[in-house]
């Protein structure tokens, strides 16, 4: 197994293809398989301090869609991003947090990394992660 590849915490594979589509599943800032910070995302606290989480979680997504490219084959763009955000009742920012993920996919494939997107504040997300990104994209 690639080591890069998140480690699926549950019943469900990290990306699935179908044709020229690849469905990432939720992602969590989580390096081999540990979660590096928990916790609610608090408006007390810097959203620079949860850049690092935020472009963990991304880049599991992205090596998970990665993982279904063929030979030769790239990502030619990013359809849709969704970035999850346990967040305080007080917080706010929620696209400005999600603009750490996608800064990180238009980083590593231009222009066509940023699409769509929804940043969504929730009460809590798996293992009490701070933040969940799921992406679909193109071939």
């Amino acid at each position: 197994m690639n080591s890069d590849l998140p480690i699926p915490q549950g019943n469900y594979v990290p990306a699935k293809r179908h044709g020229s589509l690849i469905v990432t599943s939720g992602m969590t800032p989580r390096r081999e398989g540990v979660l590096i910070l928990t916790g609610n995302v608090s408006s007390a606290t810097p959203l620079e301090d949860y850049r690092e989480a935020v472009e963990l979680a991304c880049g599991n997504a992205l090596n998970a869609a990665n993982a279904q490219l063929r030979q030769g084959e790239r990502i030619a763009a990013v359809l849709s991003l969704s970035v999850f955000i346990a967040a305080d009742p007080d917080f706010t920012a929620h696209s400005k947090l999600a603009d750490f993920a996608s800064d990180y996919l238009r980083d590593r494939l231009g222009p066509q990394g940023v699409g769509a997107r929804a940043a969504v504040g929730v009460a809590t997300l798996p293992g009490n992660a701070p933040v969940e990104i799921q992406l679909i994209a193109t071939v």
